[in-house]
């Protein structure tokens, strides 16, 4: 077991917390970099989806789990990405430029749903940005002039400086460079003043605002970061699917998403990976269980909601940690074994005096 003794503050916020994580995430990132050499065009693809729901899942990790925030909207901020970037690209705006573009309107949609947001929390904040989210998929399908439609818009793979992403080794180095730089800025918000806001925000509203921080200037800013980073991921998203519609972002996309931060893990950035590669992978293993259940089972059209919203309910129930949360329980116990306490990670009833007072 590994002990850090800390003697400046500049140790709390490094990057990397000792040698062993430089080496296994250099060893990570060697292993990434070398896939395409081992993998088929299949299994490619599949891991560019699950980077890009990583992005996304990224953008609303900073919401919900770091800022306590939740969102049941952020498919209206995935689409919003996704179809900037389609008519700026096909229009002949460079990429480098198109995809900040994605991501800044993105997150000026998400201010705009922020600061009337700021009076709500819990289940009220997740049934208004649900209404966003319906309202942004209606504009989709009635402004034609736009959008295309319900018809549609072709979208054109990426192309830099005459090096074109057409094949798939080339698009998933792509959306690789995107996650690797969007959890390194998660990473810096998180350790910077603004972070910190964050996570007092989330743990405590009055106690955070009795220490000096701007409820609502956090809360938006956060809205606007965590809407920016998911509108990166849809305009990765426009370019993998060369064809997008505003039935492709429908409220089962913002199940999936949310379903990637719980999953995954609330309030870890590796929650996020975690949970975007058990999305991913989770429908193809709906297809072999299809196989195997009766008929009138495997034809039901709703079966893949079905099973997502009954993981949800069974992970908050009983591994509220998620995923990544279970990793740490795990490395622990090896750790720690023999003497490693059931009870350690048991869920405490006691609350901050705080939040009596609400």
């Amino acid at each position: 077991m590994r002990f850090l003794f800390k003697t400046d503050y500049d140790q709390d916020i490094r990057l990397f917390k000792h040698g062993g994580t430089v080496f296994w995430y250099g060893l990570l990132m060697v292993l990434l970099v070398l896939a395409p050499l081992a993998l088929d065009e299949y299994l490619l693809s599949q891991l560019s989806f699950v980077f890009i729901y990583a992005v996304a899942g990224v953008g609303l990790m900073l919401l919900a789990g770091y800022t306590g925030q939740i969102s049941l909207g952020h498919a209206a901020f995935f689409a919003a990405g996704s179809y900037t970037e389609a008519v700026l690209f096909n229009n002949g705006v460079p990429f480098l430029i198109s995809l900040p573009a994605a991501g800044l309107l993105a997150g000026a949609l998400g201010v705009v749903i922020g600061l009337p947001a700021l009076r709500l929390a819990g289940i009220y904040l997740a049934i208004a940005t649900l209404a966003f989210a319906f309202i942004i998929e209606e504009i989709l399908a009635r402004w034609e002039s736009v959008t295309n439609g319900n018809n549609g818009m072709l979208v054109d793979s990426v192309e830099i400086g005459g090096f074109g992403f057409d094949q798939e080794w080339r698009f998933y180095y792509l959306c690789l460079a995107v996650l690797v730089l969007v959890i390194l800025a998660s990473i810096n918000i998180l350790r910077a003043p603004l972070g910190r806001a964050m996570i007092a925000v989330r743990d405590s509203e009055i106690a955070a605002q009795s220490m000096g921080v701007n409820l609502a200037k956090t809360k938006t800013v956060a809205f606007a970061i965590s809407a920016a980073f998911t509108g990166l991921a849809g305009a990765l998203y426009a370019h993998r699917l060369t064809f997008i519609s505003p039935e492709s972002y429908t409220i089962f996309l913002s199940i999936e998403l949310l379903l990637v931060v719980v999953v995954g893990g609330l309030g870890s950035l590796h929650g996020a990976v975690f949970g975007a590669i058990f999305v991913i992978v989770l429908p193809q293993l709906i297809v072999i269980l299809k196989d195997i259940l009766p008929a009138a089972i495997a034809e039901q059209t709703g079966l893949q909601a079905g099973m997502f919203g009954i993981i949800i309910v069974l992970f908050m129930l009983f591994e509220p940690l998620g995923l990544y949360g279970r990793w740490v329980k795990i490395k622990l116990y090896f750790s720690l074994f023999p003497l490693y306490k059931r009870a350690t990670f048991k869920r405490q009833k006691s609350y901050l005096r705080t939040d009596q007072l609400r």
